[in-house]
C-alpha cells in the first residue's frame, strides 16, 4: 500500500441533483473500469462531505486508489469509465475542482 498511488478529488457542485449525478457515475466508473480488460482501480471510496466550515463549499468527495503512476495516467487520458464521468462532469454546474495525489510516506492506525 505505500507504494501505490491515492488520489484525492473533491468538487464543488452546489446543486444536490448535480452531487447525486456525479455519485452515480462513480458508481458506474467503479463497476466498469477496465485497463487491459481488467479491473484495475484498487480503491473508490466516494461521499458527501459534512457540513462543516472546513469543507469550504466542497460537496463532493473522491478517493481513488492505484497500483502506478502508469494507471493513474491511463486513467487520465485512456480510460473508457472515466472519460465519460468526466464528459457527464462538463454538463453540470461545477464550481471547482482541487485533485491531489501522493504516495504515502506514512501508514497506519488499527486496520493496519
Amino acid at each position: 500500500m505505500a507504494d501505490h498511488v491515492h488520489r484525492i478529488t473533491l468538487f464543488k457542485l452546489p446543486k444536490p441533483e448535480d452531487v447525486d449525478t456525479m455519485i452515480e457515475q462513480y458508481k458506474t466508473l467503479e463497476a466498469t473500469s477496465q485497463k487491459d480488460g481488467k479491473p484495475y482501480l484498487l480503491s473508490v471510496v466516494i461521499g458527501k462531505p459534512e457540513a462543516d466550515p472546513r469543507a469550504q463549499g466542497y460537496t463532493l468527495a473522491a478517493k481513488t486508489e492505484f497500483a502506478s503512476a502508469e494507471d493513474m495516467k491511463y486513467y487520465d487520458e485512456e480510460c473508457a469509465a472515466h472519460q465519460k464521468l468526466k464528459g457527464v462532469a462538463k454538463t453540470l454546474q461545477v464550481e471547482g475542482i482541487l485533485s491531489v495525489f501522493f504516495k504515502p510516506t506514512l501508514v497506519g492506525g488499527i486496520s493496519q
